[in-house]
């Protein structure tokens, strides 16, 4: 009988043990499972990103660009570099010959091979709004993102980029690149030396300096000019004495006084054709000699030359040639078109002739 029991008690403990072990093989089935399903889905994952990229037309993934600097795709050769993309756009006008900026953006994909560029036209909405806001005067105009700050050129070039509302214009004056078509001509202020109409359909704005050559040489042709057109145009002087000529400054601020008396034409007249002997002097002696031989009132002259009270207009010149790229005298605007030189009679005329119609 006691045999019985204990055979009994074998049994179920065996049952008991077969339970436990079926339970434990099914939990470990479980846990593989769950294992073999994440694995699956991080590869899944990440091989859906690299076909996602591909059926996108985004290329090759990141994980594949990753492991070379250089790849083709498509019939293109791609290069791997280590600046960032600079977005440019490129202010122009497409009917100015001169305006392409074809050969500008060749030299700068050669030295920024990462830019990507924008042609905005002058007179599109975009254009006039960033034409206002950058003050921009000259064609064609490139306005840099600020991401150009992480380029070796603008490490090694920053005078050649005007900050500018959080972007950078490139200053094409100091990179020696012609002007393609001027937007506008300069204003013609109450302080400045006009002769002619002051509605006139036609103005010619004259850039000069009292000690240059050449400006002696075009203001000769100025003048008769002047006198043939004085009911169709207006003329405008405006004074840039350049660094190069010491006395040109005392010239300027002398022309200046006798405008104040109305008598700047006649005072100008003496500067150029006594050039040679004002240029060789020093200090104003000279300058004030000639306004006694015009019959200026002396006492108002020498005052307003002595306070140097037309400096501030000489350095507005100055400033407002700088924003129209001029750097040489004589520059001549007749309207909007620029010239620069001395002039010949019939080319002036011929100009001007051509603005009238």
């Amino acid at each position: 009988m006691e045999e019985e029991i204990n055979q009994e008690n074998k049994q179920e403990l065996l049952k008991q043990e077969a339970k436990k072990i079926k339970k434990m093989e099914t939990k470990k089935i479980k846990n593989l499972i769950s294992l073999i399903i994440l694995l699956a889905g991080l590869l899944v994952g990440s091989l859906f990103v690299d076909f996602s990229q591909l059926i996108k037309g985004n290329g090759y993934s990141e994980k594949n660009l990753n492991k070379s600097d250089v790849f083709e795709a498509n019939g293109k050769t791609w290069v791997a570099y280590n600046e960032p993309a600079v977005p440019v756009s490129v202010i122009t006008d497409d009917k100015c010959k001169k305006c392409n900026p074809s050969e500008v953006l060749v030299w700068l994909r050669q030295v920024i091979p990462t830019i990507s560029t924008e042609k905005v036209s002058f007179n599109s909405k975009q254009g006039k709004k960033i034409i206002k806001q950058f003050d921009i005067k000259t064609l064609p105009a490139f306005i840099f993102n600020s991401s150009v700050k992480k380029t070796e050129l603008y490490n090694q070039a920053k005078p050649i980029f005007n900050l500018k509302n959080k972007e950078y214009i490139l200053d094409t004056q100091k990179l020696g690149l012609p002007v393609g078509e001027y937007l506008e001509a300069p204003k013609v202020n109450k302080e400045d030396a006009t002769f002619g109409q002051a509605n006139a359909k036609v103005k010619v704005i004259v850039y000069s300096d009292f000690q240059c050559p050449y400006c002696k040489i075009f203001y000769k042709t100025l003048r008769g000019v002047m006198k043939e057109y004085k009911s169709k145009v207006l003329f405008v002087f405006k004074e840039l004495p350049l660094n190069i000529h010491p006395q040109a400054n005392n010239a300027a601020l002398a022309s200046e006084c006798a405008l104040k008396q109305g008598k700047f034409w006649e005072y100008a007249d003496n500067l150029y054709a006594k050039q040679s002997q004002w240029a060789n002097t020093k200090g104003t002696a000279s300058f004030k000699h000639y306004a006694g031989n015009l019959k200026l009132n002396m006492k108002q002259f020498s005052q307003c030359l002595n306070d140097k009270t037309g400096q501030a207009i000489i350095d507005a010149n100055q400033k407002e040639a700088i924003k129209f790229r001029i750097s040489a005298t004589p520059t001549i605007f007749i309207n909007k078109h620029l010239a620069s030189g001395a002039m010949t009679v019939s080319e002036l005329k011929d100009e001007i002739n051509k603005q009238l119609k």
